[in-house]
């Protein structure tokens, strides 16, 4: 049974940023790839949910990398999963919010 996907606000707004970002620096060639490779992850965690690593144990956080610059958070609650954050894995992890 495939899963319900939600966007929070803070993945919603830093995937914008990103595709703004993408857009300015790289062009729309780049930009169109990078979200078709997100929205065919998000087909694929929605059939295997659990396809992404532990972050946080406690708080039932997992984490994949999308590109290798970009790590995506998220959590399973229930029936959904709910996309916490996009992180760029060149910043300091300290600085990760889910």
């Amino acid at each position: 049974m495939a899963l319900t996907i939600f966007w929070s606000k803070r993945a919603d707004k830093k995937f914008d940023s990103i595709i703004a970002f993408l857009l300015e620096e790289w062009g729309e060639k780049v930009t169109r790839s990078f979200v078709k490779k997100v929205y065919e992850f998000l087909d694929i965690l929605q059939e295997f949910p659990e396809i992404g690593t532990v972050e946080n144990k406690n708080r039932n956080i997992r984490g994949f990398v999308i590109v290798k610059q970009l790590t995506l958070f998220y959590k399973i609650q229930g029936d959904k999963i709910i996309l916490l954050n996009f992180f760029d894995n060149r910043m300091n992890p300290r600085k990760i919010k889910y």
